[in-house]
């Protein structure tokens, strides 16, 4: 039988990767959708002109890559660091175009271009804490367990 603690945090594990999996799903399956809108976009970007063609394309296989190691647990723990990283990227792009830019385009998909630029800080900054409280609690069982060993 597992302990209740460990299972809040299995389960509280649970949360967090479905909640990834469903953004980037989600994100990639509406950047992939719109292909050529995603890729005009970005290519508006003052940052990301040059780049536009292939991180049009980098972007959502990261997303679905990053998902489908959410789904495994043995690769969850990196998963959630490549999570953070992507998130911690996507709301560094924000703040230095909001601060930088004279032309904020929007290279979201779906529901999530329809958010305003501080919504939209909010919601990251959300899925960045959860992807450190995934890390902090995925690190904290390896840590038990080694304690036991």
């Amino acid at each position: 039988m597992i302990p209740p603690k460990k299972m809040n945090r299995k389960i509280a594990v649970e949360i967090i990767a479905f909640l990834f999996i469903f953004l980037f799903v989600y994100a990639a399956a509406s950047k992939l959708l719109d292909i050529e809108k995603f890729r005009v976009q970005l290519g508006q970007s003052p940052l990301l002109t040059v780049f536009a063609g292939w991180v049009a394309w980098v972007i959502p296989t990261l997303e679905i890559l990053i998902a489908v190691l959410l789904l495994l647990p043995t690769y969850r723990f990196i998963a959630f660091f490549a999570a953070l990283t992507l998130m911690v990227m996507f709301t560094s792009y924000i703040v230095v175009i909001l601060n930088f830019g004279s032309y904020i385009p929007c290279s979201c998909g779906g529901i999530l271009e329809k958010l305003g630029w501080t919504q939209h800080l909010i919601f990251n900054c959300v899925f960045i804490l959860l992807a450190l409280a995934g890390i902090l609690i995925l690190a904290w069982d390896r840590y038990i367990i080694a304690e036991k060993s």
